[in-house]
């Protein structure tokens, strides 16, 4: 993601898809994903779904810079599900995707060839299946005020379009405010317009 870029691809809602070779079935699912966190508990959910299966392989990458990524492969052959699977998120060009393949074994033996074609041929299915997005790279600012200057920032709020994340009304407001990053500068320089506005930096999402 270069400076001035503040967008990136993702995936909003889960998708499926499906490979089979030699008796062997492969069934990837898609996930968003949002941290770290939520990859132990959807390899969890599909190993209940499908205990009998040989194999849970998986990749994800993470933040809009895509710079965060993992993989694991599972008891497969170093190199030929993890890596094979992660690929296909770089082509895609896509992050903060969780791509899980389940394999079921068939009885015979796919080779090294064979097993990296499997699982990059079963997440490609998968993101084939994925309504792919463009979200964007938001700052997140709290900002406080007296109430009688709500509605100044609330104007301001409408005509940027801008997501309240969070509010809580009182004789001094606090609000907390989505950005979107191309838009900052413009954004704060408009806020500094209003009298008794405080505001800080919180983080990017």
């Amino acid at each position: 993601m270069n400076l001035f870029d503040d967008t990136y691809k993702t995936i909003d809602t889960p998708a499926e898809g499906l490979f089979k070779d030699k008796g062997s079935k492969f069934i990837a699912y898609a996930y968003p994903l949002k941290d770290e966190g939520g990859v132990k508990e959807q390899v969890a959910s599909l190993k209940s779904l499908h205990p009998k299966a040989r194999h849970h392989c998986w990749a994800y990458r993470l933040t809009p810079d895509r710079s965060v990524f993992r993989i694991n492969d599972d008891g497969e052959p170093a190199g030929t599900a993890g890596r094979p699977i992660l690929n296909v998120l770089l082509s895609y060009d896509v992050t903060n995707i969780l791509v899980v393949v389940v394999r079921y074994f068939g009885g015979t033996l796919l080779g090294v060839p064979g097993l990296i074609n499997a699982y990059k041929t079963a997440a490609q299915e998968a993101l084939e299946a994925a309504t792919i997005v463009t979200a964007t790279v938001g700052d997140v600012y709290r900002l406080t005020i007296d109430y009688e200057r709500l509605n100044d920032v609330m104007r301001i709020v409408k005509e940027e379009g801008l997501t309240v994340v969070k509010q809580d009304f009182d004789n001094r407001c606090l609000l907390e405010l989505e950005i979107r990053q191309q838009s900052v500068q413009r954004v704060l320089g408009k806020l500094a317009n209003v009298q008794g506005l405080t505001h800080r930096y919180l983080y990017t999402r």
